[in-house]
């Protein structure tokens, strides 16, 4: 019954971008509006660029730390977007994620493997430069760029890893809007770039959050950097 039931949901989605080939154009003065708004859903993986200290620990151990698994997580904002000609436009696009990311720590004397999860709640405030490509009836494909400054709103304090609340990003991806009779519909991946390092040192937190057995986590990672790949849906 749930096999015959997405077979069916598959068949629908398909049947629906099929006629849009085959339909004129949907919303044709949309695109020469100054300013619209939409918003926008998706899923995210959050990853690390991890560098090692590779310094000894107190128990004499070496722990080289990398990211052991990358989960899907969750996104979610707004749309502003400001006309600026035919092909260019910009755009403000505040959105909250919701992810995490496993380190695994192996050490050189057991290669045992301990894993510490980071979870975050990440607001992203990027400003885009949209370049949209020429409108082939009802689908526009486009590319997007731009920068921005993220704001993690879910630290973890008593944890080996607590990262810096504020950090600053590069973001691009490609995308294609598609023309509905009502709204646009635009299906876009991208991948930021964490600009600065977001491990807080062990100098700038106060004691009594970090244990003894989370600090030689905390002491195997020389520089931590951010990195966000989302799949977004967007309405406008």
């Amino acid at each position: 019954m749930q096999l015959a039931m997405r077979k069916k949901s598959i068949f629908l989605v398909i049947l629906a971008f099929a006629t849009l080939s085959l339909t004129g154009q949907n919303l044709v003065k949309a695109d020469y509006k100054p300013l619209h708004f939409g918003f926008t859903l998706g899923i995210n993986a959050m990853d690390f660029g991890i560098t090692p200290s590779l310094i000894p620990a107190s128990d004499g151990r070496i722990y080289k730390a990398d990211v052991e698994a990358i989960t899907p997580g969750f996104s979610v904002g707004v749309i502003g977007n400001l006309r600026l000609s035919e092909y260019f436009a910009l755009r403000l696009v505040p959105a909250i994620h919701f992810g995490q990311r496993d380190i695994s720590y192996i050490n050189n004397v057991t290669h045992d493997i301990e894993v510490e999860t980071v979870k975050s709640n990440i607001l992203t405030v990027p400003l885009y430069l949209k370049y949209g490509a020429v409108r082939v009836k009802n689908y526009r494909p486009y590319l997007i760029a731009g920068a921005g400054f993220s704001f993690d709103l879910g630290r973890e304090r008593e944890k080996a890893i607590l990262l810096q609340q504020m950090d600053g990003f590069f973001d691009f991806g490609v995308g294609c809007t598609i023309y509905f009779q009502y709204f646009r519909f635009s299906p876009e991946l991208k991948f930021a770039l964490g600009l600065t390092d977001i491990l807080t040192p062990l100098d700038q937190r106060g004691q009594d959050y970090v244990s003894d057995y989370n600090k030689r986590f905390t002491n195997a990672i020389s520089r931590l950097t951010s990195r966000l790949f989302t799949l977004t849906f967007n309405f406008e």
